[in-house]
């Protein structure tokens, strides 16, 4: 079996198509229900959009869809720390654009 990482938005449809879930399944959809930024249907769309558009790695383009910056200083810190490349500020700009393109759908 295969891991991957998969976003917040992706872990509550998962858990919705559980026909009868456990307290740790209802509890963590709980908080998928209040954390999911996205659509699910959408969230694998962008993961992959901002991995091909920006050259990022998979789990950092999950992070960064499931918190959905908002400002250049938010995005910026998921690129600052470790070895990390570096991301130019006008990338940054456009991968704001992109996120806003797919902000509350």
């Amino acid at each position: 079996m295969a891991k991957k990482e998969i976003t917040v938005s992706e872990a509550k449809k998962l858990l919705e198509d559980i026909k009868e879930p456990n307290r740790f399944q209802l509890r963590t959809l709980e908080y998928a229900n209040k954390f999911s930024k996205v659509n699910p249907s959408r969230a694998e769309e962008l993961v992959n959009l901002l991995i091909e558009k920006f050259k990022i790695e998979r789990r950092d383009a999950v992070q960064v869809v499931n918190c959905m910056p908002t400002s250049i200083q938010e995005l910026r810190v998921f690129f600052s720390t470790g070895m990390k490349k570096l991301i130019l500020t006008s990338q940054l700009e456009e991968m704001l654009k992109t996120l806003d393109e797919y902000r509350g759908s």
